[in-house]
């Protein structure tokens, strides 16, 4: 028994090594994950998810490296109606400039394939995974393999009769690649140290449903970036001269408003926002009434703050009439929010146990 209890510190010390090992493997997913959604992005606001007419998981890795290829591509491009309606007559030279981010972006996605398996494999087979740890790992993984099938599903909606994606699977893609993000945030928080025990159950009954606002608002994002809705009604607070604009349900059947009408989706995008600024405030000052000095306290204000500085990029980008480098940062910016709103969560619920207090208290 006094063996036992001397080992015990050790493979306490052990465990929470691997935790950290693993938990830092983690937090650079996430920062591949948050540049995929950035360039993925980009790929959208210039129209260049197109580019690339094939989906070729692993020949694809190779970019055309002479003149013959590249005009093998772009008359691959120039059989699809983005080009015969919009682009026709686009130089070979314009083309590169699209292809090279939609290229960039599949290889980013399939870097993040690797960035999370190989290491996973490595850590399984070494048993730096604690128990109960690897479900959750293995289904972040399938929802990452999921996500490339979307992502081809997504292009393969503007092909053939469109000269651009569907909004609904583009919106659909993008809310899984922010869900994989949420899941790996809460996962790698849950392994670190935390301070205090966990907070009450109304703090965090709230901030779960933040993290859930916060990926509906990105659905809703999706949406507005799929049909472009943010290029028009570019003023603020009022939207096209009132607080609630008219002709928001013109399309039958009703429903297909909240999908396929830019003014409706704008103006439900706008809705979302003010719910998320809503639930962040009243969530630091219940918060900090509730458990006044406290570190969650202390989160709840900071979370406010990223979703106030979130609402003005937003406004700024629409009074701009979104440029590129402002729809881009609203869009990393939001990932930003969603990032930390589902840490905050995972924070309240206090930490993991350690294997070895597990294994002392059974």
């Amino acid at each position: 028994m006094a063996a036992i209890s001397a080992a015990a510190p050790y493979a306490r010390d052990r465990d929470l090594h691997n935790r950290a090992l693993v938990r830092g493997w983690l937090y650079v997913v996430l920062l591949v994950l948050f540049a995929l959604v950035l360039v993925g992005g980009a790929t959208r606001l210039t129209e260049s998810g197109l580019s690339i007419t094939e989906w070729q998981p692993i020949h694809g890795v190779i970019p055309p490296l002479n003149d013959a290829e590249w005009q093998e591509e772009f008359q691959r491009y120039q059989q699809i109606p983005q080009y015969t309606e919009l682009n026709k007559g686009m130089s070979i030279e314009a083309f590169k400039s699209i292809f090279w981010w939609e290229w960039a972006h599949r290889l980013l996605a399939r870097s993040v394939g690797l960035v999370f398996a190989l290491p996973l494999l490595v850590f399984w087979v070494s048993g730096r995974i604690e128990r109960g740890l690897g479900p959750k790992l293995v289904g972040i993984l399938l929802l990452g393999g999921l996500q490339g099938a979307i992502g081809w599903w997504m292009v393969a909606s503007g092909l053939v009769e469109r000269v651009s994606v569907s909004q609904y699977r583009l919106a659909t893609h993008l809310t899984l690649a922010a869900l994989i993000f949420t899941a790996t945030m809460v996962v790698a928080r849950g392994l670190a140290p935390h301070s205090e025990p966990a907070a009450d159950r109304s703090t965090r009954r709230l901030a779960g449903v933040i993290v859930v606002l916060a990926l509906v608002q990105i659905y809703l994002g999706g949406l507005v970036a799929g049909l472009d809705a943010g290029l028009s009604y570019n003023t603020w607070p009022l939207m096209d001269g009132k607080i609630i604009p008219g002709d928001l349900l013109i399309l039958e059947p009703a429903w297909r408003n909240f999908f396929e009408s830019p003014k409706t989706v704008q103006f439900i995008h706008r809705l979302g926002a003010y719910t998320v600024f809503a639930a962040a405030l009243w969530h630091m000052i219940a918060t900090r009434r509730r458990l006044p000095g406290s570190t969650h306290a202390r989160r709840a204000t900071l979370l406010f703050a990223l979703v106030l500085v979130q609402a003005s990029i937003g406004i700024g980008t629409l009074l701009m009439q979104v440029p590129l480098h402002m729809a881009l940062t609203h869009q990393g910016f939001a990932l930003i929010v969603l990032g930390f709103a589902a840490a905050h969560w995972r924070g309240t619920k206090g930490a993991y146990a350690v294997p070895q207090d597990i294994a002392l208290r059974s």
